[in-house]
């Protein structure tokens, strides 16, 4: 059975009747550069605390440090960190040691060759890869979402 993961939920009616429609995750979107979804830290503890297991909540955080992401997840303490923008390994390690219990998901996005060794190099710190076809290389950063193709990165086997 595939897992479902609802994004930008604003509110705990919304949780429930996404829960109820067969969702096992739910995005709950930080402050963000641009994009539709952003609640704010209090709304999102209070949404993520009224999901009952095994619903997965995150928290989508376009935090690039690990000590603002560490203290972001601590004003909101959803189960899971999506981290829209890119992450160093090292970050990565950071957060895992001061939050063990949270699973981290590292989004890629496929801009051109440079992602795909980005991907590796998360894949072995991360428990998760969102591929994505934002752009943060942009004047104002694009950082989820946008239903948009992505042309800039050529075939690979893995």
């Amino acid at each position: 059975m595939p897992r479902i993961k609802i994004c930008c939920i604003r509110s705990k009616v919304e949780a429930k009747m996404a829960i109820d429609y067969g969702a096992s995750a739910l995005g709950l979107v930080g402050n963000m550069p641009s994009g539709p979804g952003v609640i704010n830290d209090s709304t999102i503890a209070e949404v993520a605390a009224s999901v009952p297991p095994p619903i997965s909540t995150f928290l989508l955080t376009s935090e690039t440090e690990a000590d603002s992401i560490i203290s972001h997840h601590n004003n909101t303490y959803t189960n899971t960190i999506q981290l829209v923008d890119e992450v160093s390994p090292e970050s990565h390690k950071t957060i895992r040691a001061a939050l063990p219990a949270i699973k981290l998901v590292q989004v890629v996005h496929v801009l051109e060759d440079h992602s795909i060794e980005y991907a590796l190099q998360a894949a072995e710190t991360a428990d998760a890869l969102l591929l994505d076809s934002g752009n943060p290389q942009g004047k104002i950063k694009i950082l989820g979402g946008t239903g948009k193709p992505t042309t800039g990165v050529s075939a690979v086997t893995l």
